[in-house]
């Protein structure tokens, strides 16, 4: 055995202040998985009631329930849809034009979404891009993208605004 004359003392104050140290590190990142991980979950939580609610106005559509198709939509005189006609203003409104543009199950077809991709850019909002088409085969098919714009209110997720192409 070699002896090369080093000692190491380390006091236990020494020892004491690392392990302070070490609990303190291991104290915040049990914190900040605390807190992360519930957002994660949440937002696949929310992630899967949105994907529902637009399963759920395939259906709809499918079945010729327009009024039902119009229930993901919000409710008020804010809500704004955006097409190729222009700017529409309020849930009336919005509900009336697609009776108009869609007036039998012919010009309504079957209708697919293809989600393309969704953010949310903040507790209660979700921005959502898609795909939609309309098989129609006596009329001729129809399609084109939107953006959904969804806000969580009274615990529900509903599309305060949508702009489609």
């Amino acid at each position: 055995m070699l002896n090369l004359g080093l000692s190491i003392y380390v006091s236990p104050a020494q020892i004491l202040r690392k392990m302070q140290s070490t609990i303190k590190q291991f104290f915040i990142l049990t914190l900040l998985s605390l807190v992360t991980f519930p957002a994660f979950s949440q937002q696949a939580t929310d992630r899967r009631a949105i994907l529902l609610a637009l399963k759920q106005q395939t259906n709809d559509w499918n079945a010729g329930r327009v009024d039902r198709f119009m229930s993901t939509y919000w409710p008020s005189d804010s809500l704004t849809f955006v097409s190729q006609t222009g700017i529409t203003y309020g849930y009336m409104a919005t509900l009336a034009n697609y009776k108009k543009r869609y007036p039998d199950r012919d010009s309504m077809g079957t209708l697919k979404f293809d989600i393309l991709q969704m953010d949310f850019p903040a507790p209660n909002v979700a921005y959502v891009i898609g795909r939609w088409h309309l098989n129609r085969p006596k009329i001729g098919d129809k399609g084109g993208h939107f953006t959904l714009l969804w806000r969580k209110i009274k615990k529900r997720w509903i599309i305060v605004s949508d702009h489609t192409s």
